[in-house]
């Protein structure tokens, strides 16, 4: 008999941030660079959105948040703007991300 545990692994970091960038990707066709793109050239959007979403899920402050990005994904952001700068992206880009938060509701989130 198998543990039920073991049914459901996590999904690795890395994993689980190429499956979120994806859906936000498809789910915002329209959105291009930021305008002040031309200082990190794979600052997409997108991007920007997942990580903000990321930053959302893990419930961390700002330098403990960035230190884990920096680590953990830096591979697949090696582009990644300094902290402060990243931190003003996602003030920008705050109500794109908004969009993929689920609405609370009185029976919870919905």
């Amino acid at each position: 008999m198998t543990k039920p545990s073991s049914l459901h692994q996590p999904l690795p970091a890395k994993d689980f941030t190429i499956e979120l960038f994806c859906r936000v990707d498809d789910a915002l066709p329209e959105a291009k660079k930021p305008a002040l793109a031309h200082l990190h050239p794979s600052e997409v959007v997108s991007e920007v959105v997942t990580i903000g979403l990321l930053y959302a899920l893990r419930g961390q402050g700002y330098r403990a948040f960035y230190r884990w990005l920096h680590q953990e994904l830096g591979t697949l952001f090696p582009h990644l703007p300094e902290q402060s700068r990243l931190f003003r992206l996602l003030r920008q880009y705050h109500p794109l991300a908004e969009r993929f938060m689920a609405d609370a509701t009185a029976l919870g989130v919905c």
